[in-house]
């Protein structure tokens, strides 16, 4: 379907713009400043799609540092319908082994420093206050055709459903903190699903979030200490698994009608913000 148009936001090892074909280079700036890279334009399947890198192609933005709220208007403007976005995370449940991909159901807040709407008062931002429902937080009927294209089209294993706790980062969980977050029935701990999956909401954007585990946190006993270098290690051992998802899910997406669900979703921004 020509109207749909996918943003594809690549965390830690998954912003490699050789996914897209005829592929170039866009240099945005928006009412809340910078995204945190180049907007990278091309197709997958000869679906329009646009790639983000979120720490930056150089991973040079921390958690806590990127500009959220810039890189999803800039999706926005850019006419993205769609956000499907990559997380690496640690493990917080016995089932989720390293290397699990995870299509996440619901997330709990644990940031403490972000700007989570575009609706804020400012000069020249959007006006009036805007309070976004947050259940559904990631689109169901997305996340069902991700999980269909998994089994049925794939036949990768993936499982269905987790809440992503978002920490504030960058440092990782204390083992009392990742006990804790394991008892409330976290199942993954990550530093950057939240404010993202709430902008992309208030922005009426469709947003879903293919989680992979790649480490144990800290919870376990006689594990070795969490590492960025051993998270990425991780991650580039098990990316072409995300990657051929991506590619397959895409494709599918345009054998499905988002008329009515694109409406919806500029319905509830409309409903959602009481002006002064």
């Amino acid at each position: 379907m020509s109207y749909l148009k996918i943003g594809i936001i690549g965390g830690s090892g998954l912003d490699n713009p050789d996914i897209l074909k005829n592929r170039s280079e866009k240099r945005v700036t928006t009412i809340f400043g910078d995204p945190s890279d180049v907007l990278i334009l091309g197709e997958i399947s000869g679906v329009a799609c646009v790639l983000l890198a979120r720490h930056g192609r150089k991973h040079d933005k921390m958690p806590g540092a990127v500009n959220y709220r810039a890189n999803i208007w800039a999706l926005k403007e850019e006419g993205c319908t769609h956000i499907i976005a990559t997380n690496a995370c640690g493990s917080l449940q016995e089932d989720i082994p390293p290397g699990t991909l995870v299509v996440a159901d619901g997330f709990i807040d644990r940031t403490t420093n972000r700007k989570q709407t575009f609706y804020d008062g400012e000069p020249d931002h959007p006006s009036g206050v805007c309070h976004m429902p947050m259940e559904p937080i990631f689109y169901p009927k997305l996340r069902q055709v991700i999980l269909q294209t998994a089994c049925e089209q794939l036949s990768l294993p993936i499982r269905n459903g987790g809440v992503i706790l978002t920490i504030e980062g960058p440092r990782y969980s204390s083992k009392a903190e990742s006990l804790i977050f394991k008892s409330w029935g976290a199942h993954l701990v990550g530093m950057t699903t939240v404010p993202e999956a709430v902008l992309a909401k208030e922005a009426g954007i469709m947003y879903a979030v293919i989680a992979m585990a790649t480490d144990w946190d800290c919870w376990r006993d006689h594990e070795d200490t969490v590492t960025h270098h051993a998270v990425l290690e991780v991650f580039q051992k098990n990316v072409e698994k995300v990657i051929k998802l991506l590619k397959a899910v895409i494709p599918q997406m345009t054998k499905v009608d988002w008329t009515n669900d694109i409406k919806a979703m500029q319905d509830l921004v409309k409903t959602s913000i009481v002006s002064g």
